[in-house]
């Protein structure tokens, strides 16, 4: 029979229209201004924490809708922002420096409709407001990495090739490697010149002194620098999202420079400290062979450094570095067997050869691990450039008891810091500090503003659409009314359903133009079947013929305007990636709706049914 759906399709229809009403419900319930509490160095948010956080709203008299506390931070939902505000500032009096308190906005949803994985969708800066910063990569601290490196290289190239030297350092203009004749200056050139081509080789020898210095190429140059942005985004991207904050905007600007957007944020200060945490660490063996109290009063060995434990006193560790934290992939807290807290360590294929060979050679002596820190000292240079502190202390000191591999643990920390440093190496390490040389905040009500016109546009847009088709396709357009009502339910559905899709203001504009190309399918068809009828068909072949022959039509153009989209995303950033997703998205359900979607009603009204005439 003409126009008949099997009961499996009509059920599949109603089952993926009710998933994306489900999943659109989120939206309608709004957010709540809350309280976020997250402890700095040194110090742990617990529900003790919670309690007192609680009490103590309580006495100033401020209503708190709910208290979460979850992953070692504490949320705290209040009836309205004159409330939020001053609960901020209760609660940074009474806790202290240890704590960064922060305004936030989080959703409203029913914990009920969490459960099942319902959140509602996630807004971009320009609707929701928050912060907004242009940070400069430290290059130089790169490059010096870079070469320290390569003199920790050079060292271990000569001597498994026992090529006699007179010491390698880093110098002002490069790499400078010192031997004691000419002929062992000669053999050693052309062997580093045959192990890479990434250095420049110079013989600067002055009579009795023979001297070799390696500077960077060109292109080796400009390869650490793009590999020191691209680490650098990477890892604040993961940083961001391991710290909870929701769907931030991490891209590059130029040959140095990163943008980061975190929609939501209000405390810049919070923000900053995200961001420019710069902690890693290095593992270095101590050197027990030096007077510490010499080194104290200057007299350092030649290939080692004085530095302070975090407990208190002076340790010499050999400068040359066993292994970075750049290898680490995985870090977790955790608790020994005494119950102390540590830090249980997993290492890349590479970082595990490394460490099993160092460690081999020195069972029974001990290893240290430096923890290394950058802080804005409140300086500028004469460019106008933050200058950085570096803040090194050793955080333990332990015999390496057997060869180490890919997993071993750092001790000597308390709870709040193994958690703190587990987070940062989990996260990565950045390859060079950053400063921030620009910063904006975006306020919730310019966001607010950008909602309510994004709104008005879609709903008049809405309306014109709706009545138009009533009235010249009468009950057929009553039914496209229909899809069109249900595809935007979906495109919102599917947004909340995303993890990554974000609604920004040009991606309202991609819903407002999907309204307009979901109604489109609807009309190819109709005209289609007024055709069929016009040429004698009847009713139920008309029907049939007009939703038969426009599907080509239809996903023809529907295709080429995905691709469009898609190439959009692929290529373009921030507004335009927003609106290309938006646009995807509403393709991709307008098709359903306008072709599956009326045609279930259609048949369901007048499918297989004998009649003289059609509302179209």
């Amino acid at each position: 029979m003409l126009n008949k759906y099997p009961m499996w399709k009509n059920l599949m229809v109603i089952i993926i229209i009710a998933i994306g009403s489900f999943y659109a419900i989120p939206n309608l319930f709004g957010e709540d201004h809350a309280v976020q509490v997250v402890a700095n160095r040194g110090a742990e948010v617990t529900v003790s924490t919670q309690s007192r956080v609680n009490e103590l709203l309580a006495e100033k008299g401020i209503s708190i809708k709910r208290s979460e506390f979850e992953n070692g931070q504490l949320l705290v939902r209040v009836q309205d922002a004159d409330q939020q505000l001053l609960a901020k500032e209760v609660i940074a009096e009474s806790l202290g420096d240890k704590y960064t308190v922060a305004l936030n906005l989080a959703p409203a949803t029913p914990e009920w409709l969490e459960s099942v994985g319902g959140s509602p969708m996630k807004l971009g800066l320009d609707l929701r407001g928050g912060v907004h910063f242009l940070m400069e990569v430290d290059m130089g601290e790169a490059i010096r990495k870079m070469e320290e490196a390569k003199v920790a290289d050079y060292r271990s190239q000569l001597r498994e090739e026992k090529i006699r030297y007179a010491g390698i350092r880093r110098g002002a203009t490069g790499i400078e490697i010192k031997f004691r004749n000419a002929e062992t200056l000669a053999k050693a050139e052309n062997f580093l010149k045959r192990r890479s081509n990434d250095m420049v080789l110079t013989d600067r020898s002055d009579g009795p002194r023979y001297l070799l210095v390696a500077t960077m190429s060109e292109a080796y140059l400009k390869q650490v620098k793009e590999e020191a942005l691209q680490q650098n985004i990477t890892t604040i991207r993961n940083r961001v999202n391991e710290l909870g904050v929701a769907e931030p905007v991490v891209q590059r600007q130029g040959a140095e420079r990163i943008i980061v957007e975190l929609p939501g944020v209000q405390d810049t200060t919070r923000a900053k400290k995200i961001l420019s945490a710069t902690a890693s660490i290095e593992f270095h063996m101590v050197d027990q062979k030096a007077d510490v109290a010499s080194a104290v009063n200057g007299r350092v060995p030649a290939g080692s450094k004085l530095y302070q434990r975090r407990e208190g006193g002076p340790v010499v560790l050999k400068s040359a570095v066993m292994l970075t934290g750049d290898h680490i992939t995985g870090a977790q807290p955790s608790f020994d067997e005494y119950s102390r807290p540590q830090v249980s360590i997993n290492l890349d294929a590479k970082g595990g050869n490394i460490f099993s060979n160092v460690t081999k050679d020195n069972i029974g002596k001990p290893m240290a691990t430096l923890f290394i820190e950058y802080k804005d000292s409140g300086e500028r240079d004469a460019e106008g450039k933050v200058k950085l502190k570096k803040i090194e202390e050793v955080i333990s000191v332990a015999t390496i008891q057997a060869r180490l591999g890919r997993n071993f643990v750092i001790n000597g920390l308390d709870h709040a810091e193994a958690q703190s440093l587990a987070l940062l190496l989990r996260a990565g390490a950045l390859i060079a500090p950053v400063y921030i040389v620009e910063e904006r905040t975006i306020g919730p009500s310019l966001g607010k503003e950008n909602i309510e016109n994004g709104l008005q546009a879609m709903i008049w847009g809405m309306a014109v659409v709706l009545l138009f088709m009533m009235f010249y396709y009468r009950g057929f357009g009553v039914i496209a009314n229909l899809a069109l009502s249900a595809n935007l339910i979906m495109v919102v559905g599917v947004m909340s359903m995303i993890p990554g899709a974000v609604l920004t203001l040009p991606g309202i504009a991609g819903m407002v133009l999907t309204v307009g190309m979901a109604v489109d399918g609807n009309v190819l068809i109709y005209e289609r079947i007024r055709e069929e009828l016009r040429a004698g068909r009847s009713i139920q072949q008309a029907i049939h013929e007009g939703y038969g022959n426009a599907f080509s039509t239809i996903a023809d153009a529907n295709i080429t305007t995905f691709m469009t989209a898609l190439i959009l995303f692929a290529v373009g950033t921030g507004a335009v990636k927003g609106f290309a997703v938006t646009l995807m998205i509403g393709i991709a359900t307008s098709m359903f709706t306008a072709i599956v979607g009326t045609r279930a009603i259609v048949n369901g009204l007048w499918g297989g049914k004998r009649m003289k005439k059609l509302s179209i």
